[in-house]
């Protein structure tokens, strides 16, 4: 019989599965990226609506910060464009193995963010993962539009989860959220102009439409809320590194579902596995430095703020 501990533990690790599984949905789904995510934004909004319905929560908030939420908004979906357009352009490998960078690009921008000192291993480990980007350039070539374009989602989900960093320590995740999906919505929509309005644009697949459902029902809402109650309950360290677990489900799941046209060559896989092994060290160093300062906040030292993970994939 399974403790609470355990079964949060496992819970945590559902929840990083689901989020492996976006990339792959993103390489089912036939739609282009902007549409793609324009779908996902309005069916995530109508969910994410209506759980906080359900709970009696408020919407109000100061027009400063709804503004403040607009921005994070516009970040997001600009985020899921690159990512989408990645998988579309290379595969799901690429794309997961760029998007591991991402806290790396946190160290880098977090000093500038929050006003501190930059950290010496910071600047140690970012040569390292520039040589696992090397390993991974020489044999990808092929895919030279998908490693950047994935590594520009990268940089927008650590612009996007330094914003929500200072956000969540006043208002509800599920508030915040709500309001950045309904920006990006309007966001998109202003790009796309009349597209949104076609019938081809609503006439989708049964199977698109269903992978659109799956999106942004368990991977978007579902992953969001329950990121949020179930980090309640588990150390920050432990978060961190079970969602370093998520490039790995999602390889393994492209593998499993999309087959051939995931297979690349082993020197791809050495430079992942650089670029894995280095965020997981980043992480294990702050982790020991801010023990020694006593700080029992993640969102002080820039790694898992409580709700602003899930929704970046």
């Amino acid at each position: 019989m399974l403790n609470n501990n355990q079964k949060n533990y496992l819970h945590l690790h559902l929840i990083v599965f689901i989020w492996g599984f976006t990339a792959v949905l993103g390489a089912l789904i036939t739609v282009d990226a902007i549409p793609l995510v324009w779908y996902r934004m309005v069916l995530a909004t109508f969910f994410v609506g209506g759980y906080i319905w359900y709970s009696g929560f408020s919407l109000r908030v100061p027009m400063r910060t709804l503004l403040a939420f607009i921005l994070a908004g516009v970040v997001l979906a600009l985020h899921w464009v690159a990512f989408f357009m990645a998988v579309k352009v290379s595969n799901v490998s690429v794309t997961l193995a760029m998007i591991s960078t991402g806290a790396l690009f946190t160290s880098v921008l977090e000093p500038i963010w929050y006003k501190r000192r930059v950290i010496w291993y910071e600047l140690v480990l970012g040569l390292v993962v520039i040589l696992g980007l090397y390993l991974i350039f020489r044999v990808g070539s092929d895919y030279v539009e998908g490693i950047v374009l994935a590594l520009i989602a990268a940089l927008l989900s650590s612009v996007f989860s330094l914003m929500n960093g200072k956000f969540v320590k006043q208002y509800r995740p599920s508030v915040i959220s709500f309001y950045e999906l309904l920006s990006g919505v309007a966001f998109l929509s202003v790009c796309m102009g009349g597209e949104v309005f076609t019938d081809g644009f609503i006439m989708l697949s049964p199977k698109d439409w269903l992978y659109l459902l799956v999106l942004a029902s368990v991977c978007t809402a579902y992953a969001l809320i329950s990121s949020v109650k179930v980090m309640k309950y588990i150390s920050p360290y432990t978060v961190m590194l079970t969602i370093n677990m998520e490039p790995v489900y999602g390889i393994l799941l492209a593998f499993m579902i999309l087959g051939d046209t995931e297979k690349m060559n082993p020197e791809f896989y050495l430079g992942a596995v650089v670029i894995l092994i280095t965020v997981l060290a980043n992480g294990v160093l702050k982790h020991r430095e801010e023990s020694k300062r006593q700080k029992n906040s993640a969102a002080g030292n820039g790694i898992d703020p409580p709700g602003d993970i899930g929704i970046c994939r």
